[in-house]
């Protein structure tokens, strides 16, 4: 585990990405920040179950599945622009997750299941985990895996 701080808060990296993984983020980081950003398709939102809270559509299997396992969610997207506003969203795809038990369970079997493709750090002054998309432009797998990783631990606790 690598710790890592920023704005004063401290977090634990509990993922294992090589040197290498690394500087290929960076540079694909730096492409992306030079090249010109078409909007392809809307961003797309839906509401979590019978809630006012509006996600992201890509998202929204994994954090119904991950609501019916008790793991609770803080902030999720799955949009890509450098800002991070309520439409745009971030850079990455992201799901932030109150630690607990279950939430450690999901967690492992996500780290096994997307190896390298998944960057997990912990804030131990919140509590809480932030699960993301390595790379850019791998917010769909994300997303996709997210799911399977959570339909698993429902079907196979």
């Amino acid at each position: 585990m690598t710790t890592v701080n920023t704005d004063n808060q401290e977090e634990l990296v509990c993922s294992q990405q090589t040197r290498e993984q690394w500087k290929r983020r960076e540079r694909e980081l730096s492409a992306w920040v030079d090249r010109d950003k078409q909007i392809r398709i809307p961003k797309q939102t839906v509401p979590l179950g019978h809630m006012d809270i509006i996600v992201d559509a890509e998202l929204h299997g994994a954090l119904t599945l991950l609501k019916q396992l008790q793991i609770p969610t803080e902030f999720s997207c799955a949009g890509v622009s450098i800002l991070d506003d309520p439409e745009n969203h971030s850079l990455y795809a992201y799901i932030t997750l109150l630690a607990s038990e279950q939430t450690d369970r999901f967690i492992q079997l996500a780290l096994q299941q997307m190896k390298h493709r998944l960057l997990v750090t912990y804030e131990p002054a919140r509590c809480r985990y932030d699960l993301s998309s390595f790379y850019i432009g791998h917010n769909r797998s994300f997303c996709m895996l997210m799911e399977y990783c959570a339909r698993k631990l429902l079907f196979n606790p």
